[in-house]
């Protein structure tokens, strides 16, 4: 038996698997606000109780936000504040008297999907998540690949790749560099550039005179929309939204050519809130080739197959 964690910012997971892959079990419990210790001991608790439950001891796997320090072991990256700084793995096998193994939720997820998701059987496989930020991880013939500083797969925060100059010098990230593929991908990142290139639009409008205004500011430029609101007037025929989608879809284009130049794998999924929006299938790598290093791309674009179970599921299979 397979015991997977999903260490989330505001909710704890767990997810029991035999070894095809079937669900045993699932629960979930609140993460305990700013209290790392009473989150390892909630940890401990879920995975006492699914044991008990199911009547047998199983391999442990957790998926955490950040990447374990090469050089102090220590939790790091994470926006889970809390347990940065925090020696987790040691911590969680003193408590459980146990082997435990830990990796990132993007590295997570993209295993789940290489194992048995959307991209099975694929030797290579780069697992995108576009959601409130962005991130990656990458799957070797069934590993995951994390690298000597555990960074593997940290896509979201290299700059975009080639900027148009209206792009430059990006938006602030929080990282503290500007122009993170995640300032442009995210949810918010988008809900961002749209309002961006509306207010750039309302600077060429000319005035309406009956209301003393520029034409676009008051129909639109009042109301800040979300990445999903977009999305959806885009599929009205709202003609900002749409010019924001297809400004989307080209920057993800590039930067996913980008990977393609550099690992060249065989399936590129994609999870996360943004991974629902459908046309992103057929429009990205329809653009793509334009910047691939190539006279054709064979790399597969999907969508994951497990959804939100994604990452639990793959720390599982850890």
């Amino acid at each position: 038996m397979r015991l997977g964690i999903d260490l989330g910012g505001s909710k704890i997971e767990i997810i029991a698997l035999d070894d095809s892959g079937k669900e045993l079990l699932r629960r979930r419990t609140p993460t305990p606000q700013g209290d790392y210790y009473e989150t390892l001991q909630t940890i401990a608790q879920l995975v006492r109780d699914a044991e008990a439950e199911l009547g047998q001891q199983g391999s442990l796997g957790i998926g955490t936000p950040g990447a374990l320090s090469r050089a102090t072991g220590r939790l790091k990256n994470s926006n889970s504040v809390v347990l940065n700084g925090q020696s987790i793995l040691q911590d969680l096998e003193s408590l459980l008297q146990r082997k435990v193994q830990i990796s990132n939720d993007a590295n997570c997820f993209a295993l789940s999907e290489a194992t048995d998701g959307a991209a099975v059987g694929s030797s290579v496989v780069f697992g995108v998540i576009l959601g409130t930020g962005v991130g990656a991880g990458i799957v070797v013939n069934g590993h995951v690949l994390t690298g000597p500083n555990g960074i593997a797969g940290e896509w979201g925060h290299n700059p975009l790749p080639w900027p148009q100059a209206h792009e430059l010098p990006g938006p602030k990230c929080y990282c503290g560099k500007q122009g993170c593929i995640e300032t442009f991908l995210s949810g918010p990142g988008m809900a961002k550039q749209h309002q961006i290139e509306i207010n750039r639009s309302i600077r060429a409008e000319p005035f309406d005179k009956a209301q003393d205004r520029p034409v676009e500011a008051w129909t639109t430029s009042a109301v800040i929309l979300t990445a999903e609101e977009i999305v959806a007037r885009a599929e009205q025929g709202d003609a900002a939204c749409e010019r924001t989608m297809q400004a989307y879809e080209n920057r993800l284009a590039r930067s996913l050519a980008h990977v393609i130049n550099i690992l060249d794998p065989d399936v590129i999924v994609l999870g996360g809130g943004m991974s629902n929006i459908e046309r992103l299938y057929r429009n990205v790598p329809a653009l793509w080739g334009e910047w691939v290093f190539s006279d054709r791309v064979d790399t597969k674009l999907v969508k994951n197959r497990y959804g939100d179970s994604s990452g639990v599921r793959g720390a599982a299979w850890l």
